[in-house]
């Protein structure tokens, strides 16, 4: 092969074009937005100084407010899991295979494409910092769904039974914790949110030359009710209830514990603000505030009674208290004034809004329901349909009728009935006289309610046939990217509401991979000698007797082929069959 040179002349013409090309890249990729998508957990609408709380103190965020396009309309599901799945898909949740928020039912389909995997093709680096809840294990963690940091704790929230690492601290279970980092466990010092914050942060501030999405997702103010002294004595001797005497909105009684409650949620929430705005004015002093988009919502209505702006109901529920949440996004590199809109949003909107504003490629293989949003913030004249918007909740799989609604344009049907009721036991709304929801109007507008059921009969068919809730995913065993791997308790199906009982019925579903495993079985109390052990696969049995009491038993050197299905452990003693708390499958090297 003959090797010409190159002279000065073309040497300098190469360098030049290359030089030329990076710094295209760079502008190119300075061009496209960061992002800043800030979520709380369980914090109503009216849990903010913006939407008319008298009592909670939130000046970071009322000021982002204020700079905000308001989306004074916006929606999500009625409990967290699912919101989060169509948050980050832009598809309703159970076309994730999202379909609770424990029993199993809150592990998202690998398959999915999220806002992460999207925008990294777009050439973005992306970290979350908080709560996932959309899967514990591979290949559903956020660093194998297009996260490249992740700083996370396990399931639906810390001290609950799947956050097995936090569990055990009881009322201390936000402070001080073992988190998950890129899959790892690692300690931290301090209070749960100012960890998150901090880590989001730092990795803004590693990150901030190039386009970066950042997700920073509090686990607070979710129970269990943990606030360090300092906020706490913020709202300690307050009313929670009182200041509402003149308003002519809805306020549904509080009992003590509602009061209580609501202290400790305040304290969170300005421990939150003061986050937020650590971090705002980080994004300043980078000079990157401009060209970062800043978003901030929550992922349903509150737990407890408090103040809620008037509307009816609390988390889980359909009405609109349990749904609409506020939504702020400020962008002032391209919307430099702030704005309200009215028009009906929701959260399967935001992946399809944000592919349009970085420039990204929204997938084209699956159904996205969500509409892109930029027309709206545009103010461009355009045909705005009035499209309509499902919601639902019920424990384990959707029930027919029950919990349910539809909302297309002002008029919302609502039904928590049987699954064969007439027109007439559901409750028909109309928002925009009525936006407190007290006025059944189904009587004088039967025609209407009719459309509406027959449109959600039609979702509701349509999602609950979805391929990946019909065939939702397993937790796969003995992979390289986990080893080892942790079955906890948010996951574990059988009976119904499992969690932190000893004599229940329980299972995985799993697909394990062929090979030689160390399990270890870990009891929420120590089991009594005597009794024995089994672990039961699709085709066989495995048993061991136990000569010790103890809260942890070990089956050393176990072969498994591979199998795809229900893996059922148990503890047989006396009588009684002991489910455990946790299980460590620890795959041996050959």
């Amino acid at each position: 092969m003959m090797i010409f040179p190159l002279n000065t002349k073309m040497m300098t013409r190469f360098l030049l074009s290359i030089g030329l090309l990076y710094l295209s890249f760079i502008v190119y990729s300075q061009s496209r937005p960061n992002v800043l998508l800030i979520i709380t957990d369980d914090q109503g609408y009216g849990d903010l100084g913006f939407t008319g709380n008298p009592h909670v103190k939130t000046p970071n965020i009322d000021k982002l407010a204020a700079e905000s396009i308001r989306l004074n309309n916006f929606y999500v599901s009625p409990v967290c899991a699912p919101t989060r799945s169509s948050l980050m898909t832009g598809r309703y949740s159970l076309r994730t295979g999202i379909r609770d928020t424990y029993n199993g039912g809150a592990t998202m389909a690998p398959s999915e494409v999220t806002i992460a995997e999207m925008l990294k093709e777009a050439g973005y680096t992306n970290g979350i910092f908080g709560k996932w809840h959309l899967g514990d294990n591979y290949p559903s963690r956020p660093n194998d769904q297009g996260f490249d940091e992740s700083l996370i704790h396990l399931s639906g929230g810390m001290g609950q039974v799947g956050d097995f690492t936090t569990f055990f601290k009881g009322d201390k279970s936000y402070f001080d914790p073992i988190l998950w980092h890129n899959g790892i466990q690692e300690s931290y010092e301090g209070y749960c949110s100012d960890i998150f914050a901090k880590n989001a942060l730092k990795f803004i501030e590693q990150n901030h030359q190039a386009p970066f999405f950042c997700y920073l997702s509090f686990n607070a103010p979710h129970t269990p009710l943990q606030v360090p002294e300092k906020y706490y004595n913020m709202y300690k001797e307050i009313d929670p209830s009182s200041g509402f005497e003149k308003d002519d909105r809805p306020f549904y009684p509080m009992t003590e514990k509602d009061k209580e409650d609501a202290r400790k949620v305040y304290g969170m929430v300005s421990n939150i603000d003061d986050n937020i705005g650590m971090i705002l004015k980080r994004l300043r002093e980078l000079k990157i505030d401009k060209n970062t988009i800043v978003i901030f919502m929550t992922d349903n209505g509150p737990q407890q009674q408090r103040y809620l702006a008037g509307l009816r109901g609390l988390k889980s529920d359909v009405y609109r208290g349990g749904v609409r949440v506020p939504f702020f996004m400020r962008y002032p590199q391209k919307y430099k004034r702030d704005q309200d809109i009215e028009t009906n949003t929701a959260h399967i909107d935001i992946l399809p809004t944000l592919a349009d504003l970085c420039s990204a490629e929204t997938p084209t293989d699956r159904k996205i329901d969500g509409k892109n949003l930029v027309p709206l913030f545009d103010q461009k004249s355009i045909e705005w349909e009035d499209r309509p918007l499902f919601f639902y909740w019920t424990r384990r799989y959707p029930e027919r009728y029950n919990n349910v609604a539809l909302q297309q344009g002002p008029f919302k049907l609502v039904g928590h009935t049987d699954y064969n009721a007439e027109i007439t036991d559901f409750e028909l709304f109309d928002i925009s006289q009525d936006p407190f929801e007290e006025r059944n109007i189904l009587a004088s507008d039967k025609q209407k309610a009719m459309d509406l059921k027959n449109k959600l009969v039609s979702y509701f068919n349509e999602l609950s046939a979805s391929e990946n809730l019909i065939n939702q995913p397993p937790i796969i065993i003995g992979n390289p990217n986990e080893n080892p791997t942790y079955l906890n308790r948010n996951d574990a199906r059988g009976e119904r509401g499992i969690w932190a009982q000893e004599e229940i019925h329980g299972k995985w579903s799993v697909d394990i991979q062929e090979g030689t495993y160390d399990i270890e079985f870990k009891f929420i109390n120590p089991v009594k000698k005597g009794g024995t052990l089994y672990m039961e696969t699709n085709s066989f049995i495995n048993r061991q007797k136990n000569n010790t009491e103890t809260d942890r038993l070990i089956m050393e050197g176990v072969y498994v082929p591979h199998m795809n299905g229900d893996l059922l452990p148990y503890y047989i003693i006396n009588g009684k069959s002991i489910f455990p708390f946790w299980v460590k499958f620890d795959r041996q090297e050959k």
